[in-house]
């Protein structure tokens, strides 16, 4: 429920031309719920009045909007495209006057802004919906954005330089107070040249851009050494190259550059083309450089490795690591008895707070090293996911026990299994003591189909929608939600959708 006062700031902020004359007379206290409620109804021009006279240093939208944000997100709902371009065109409007008339623009002016921090309001959602923006748009907004007040900034130089004359004759440059732009990026071949620039001229320029999460797709070596020695090192949290088909040789050229990132927790490497099958032996020392690069990264805490083929290497690729990682994700990647095995008895065990083996098949030769991995685990997994694991009901029941050790567990995804719905009554009943557990994403069960199913179930095969008898699995859902309730669990969602399970991320948990 909203207070009185944002209910106040909502009425004033439906008035442009009344909000506009009555910024000048309101105390700077009121601008952080006027800029909540021209935020989230969409007023575009009271935002631009808004940011012109912003009164504080800094404007952070997770903390005027992070409530927000948080309360919607799960409903799909993005930010708003025009209320983002808003606020960065009041910016560059902002400092288009500080350049133009520079004793004026540090005077007389009512804007004290110095931070923007954008951080955590897109994400690498493309489906965002017209009105929504991405996380790439959003990127391409900013880097044009910079570009933008770096030309004008050399324009104005170049028109005033005979007006303004230091003692010894040369030209004296106006110095406006600039703003540092704090971001979420991302980065794909269409987008790579604009976002170079900006960060190339941002150095020196008015308006500098600083990243927080960097991401980047299908991009080439060349492309993505260019851009991480671009960034500014300092705040640098996340790295995450996708798609990238960097293979082995790609990564080992590129890890080198993320040294500098002191500050590096998580690095993410899905779909980067490494099989170690295909090194001939005894010439695996693309894996030492790659492994010896990872211990160089003192603060990492979580690392995704997702689509690799490591089959009997898990060792030698984490043996380097001095700190423990708190997330490790290794969906689809081959594992063997003797990775487990490594992993059980690894510094890193006891610390993970987020596990994801998916794509595995446990079968007999994988089921007792996952649970001997998971009695480890138990003190700390927050996150689980045994997504398309071949788990029977049978499978699954030899690893309830230490399921029930997980007592700080939080998410379980079990998406794509071959259960059945006793087997899912079975895991609701045994899990129901877990304390913390909020979020089941559980798979059709396989006597809802209807059509049967190949047998044995392969971990390729895909559990959709289109094949579920409608009635009988609506059947299922309400004695599952029946059975919630009666256990005092109805705090607990389970749910087949995956939408609820993308948006759980390392950083909050």
């Amino acid at each position: 429920m909203h207070s009185l006062v944002f209910l106040c700031a909502r009425r004033l902020v439906s008035h442009r031309p009344g909000a506009h004359r009555a910024l000048a007379l309101l105390p700077a206290e009121l601008y952080p719920v006027l800029f909540q409620a021209a935020f989230l109804d969409g007023r575009t021009l009271t935002l631009r009045d808004l940011v012109a006279t912003w009164p504080f240093p800094v404007l952070s939208f997770p903390r005027l909007l992070g409530r927000y944000r948080n309360r919607h997100s799960l409903h799909g709902e993005k930010p708003s495209k025009l209320c983002v371009q808003a606020v960065i065109l009041a910016v560059v409007a902002h400092l288009r006057r500080a350049l133009e008339e520079p004793c004026r623009g540090t005077s007389e002016s009512r804007c004290r802004l110095r931070l923007l921090d954008m951080t955590g309001l897109q994400d690498d959602d493309a489906d965002c919906g017209p009105e929504g923006m991405s996380l790439w748009s959003g990127t391409v907004a900013l880097a044009k954005a910079c570009i933008e007040v770096s030309k004008h900034q050399n324009q104005c130089l170049k028109n005033g330089s005979k007006r303004r004359k230091g003692p010894s004759g040369a030209s004296a440059a106006p110095s406006p107070v600039g703003v540092e732009i704090r971001a979420d990026l991302f980065v794909n071949g269409t987008s790579y040249g604009v976002l170079r620039d900006a960060l190339r001229t941002g150095v020196a320029g008015p308006l500098r851009l600083k990243c927080r999460d960097f991401h980047a797709e299908e991009l080439s070596v060349a492309s993505t050494v260019a851009l991480l020695e671009s960034l500014e090192p300092a705040g640098v949290r996340r790295v995450d190259l996708r798609f990238n088909n960097l293979g082995l040789a790609g990564l080992c050229a590129v890890l080198p550059h993320l040294a500098r990132f002191t500050d590096l927790l998580s690095l993410r490497l899905p779909y980067s083309n490494v099989d170690v099958q295909r090194l001939a032996t005894g010439t695996d020392a693309g894996l030492r450089c790659f492994a010896a690069q990872l211990g160089r990264l003192p603060c990492l805490k979580e690392l995704n490795l997702a689509s690799s083929r490591l089959s009997g290497k898990l060792r030698q690729l984490l043996g380097d690591l001095q700190v423990p990682l708190e997330s490790l994700e290794l969906p689809f990647c081959y594992l063997l008895p003797g990775d487990f095995a490594f992993l059980s008895q690894s510094l890193h065990a006891p610390a993970l707070k987020k596990l994801d083996l998916s794509g595995h098949n446990f079968a007999e030769n994988l089921l007792q090293p996952l649970r001997c991995l998971l009695e480890v685990t138990s003190a700390s997994l927050l996150h689980l996911d045994l997504m398309e694991c071949r788990l029977t009901d049978a499978r699954l029941e030899v690893l309830l026990p230490a399921l029930r050790r997980c007592s700080r567990l939080r998410c379980l995804g079990l998406f794509g299994n071959p259960l059945s719905t006793p087997g899912l009554q079975t895991l609701l009943r045994q899990t129901a003591a877990l304390p913390d557990l909020r979020l089941v994403v559980y798979p059709y069960p396989v006597d809802c189909y209807s059509r049967e199913l190949p047998r044995p179930p392969s971990a390729s095969d895909r559990l959709f929608e289109d094949v579920v008898d409608e009635e009988r699995f609506t059947a299922v859902s309400v004695e599952l939600c029946r059975m919630l309730v009666s256990s005092g669990r109805a705090d607990t969602v389970w749910t087949t959708s995956l939408c609820r399970h993308g948006g759980l991320d390392y950083f909050a948990l």
